[in-house]
């Protein structure tokens, strides 16, 4: 019984829609006939014009389906995807680790210099290596000099 008063409501609905419609179409010719030629043709044309704007993105129209994981999330979009748009997916993902890889060699070419950097200064200063580990040699160094 639900289902026939929905039914009849959706009925009422629709054709009060549709007499709305004309009324408002008869309006509009009834003003329509007052208007110069200029505007009339400007305003035909503006109508061919969205009738194919309306043709075009009812044809373009995808069914987008919602779709439920099983750990309850949802997805939404359409039901295959195109190639394209998996590559495009998966192009951030290769920039960052692209980009973390970069950063990886940077950081491993500057602690090699250092190093470097570091080595050349011991060897050739006039002391020798082992001077540096001895536990002396830092309490020569703290003391101030004269």
């Amino acid at each position: 019984m639900n289902t026939m008063n929905t039914s009849a409501s959706l009925a009422m609905l629709e054709s009060m829609q549709s007499r709305f419609g004309l009324r408002v179409a008869a309006r509009l010719s009834t003003q329509a006939e007052a208007l110069g030629a200029d505007i009339s043709e400007r305003l035909r044309f503006a109508r061919e014009q969205a009738l194919v704007h309306a043709r075009n993105a009812h044809s373009a129209e995808t069914v987008t389906t919602v779709g439920v994981t099983k750990s309850g999330v949802a997805i939404l979009g359409r039901s295959s995807p195109g190639w394209w748009i998996k590559v495009a997916s998966i192009l951030p993902a290769i920039a960052l680790a692209g980009g973390l890889m970069l950063i990886q060699h940077w950081q491993d070419r500057t602690q090699i210099s250092v190093a470097a950097e570091v080595d050349a200064a011991l060897l050739a200063d006039d002391l020798p290596p082992r001077a540096y580990s001895d536990a002396g040699f830092v309490e020569f160094l703290k003391t101030p000099r004269e």
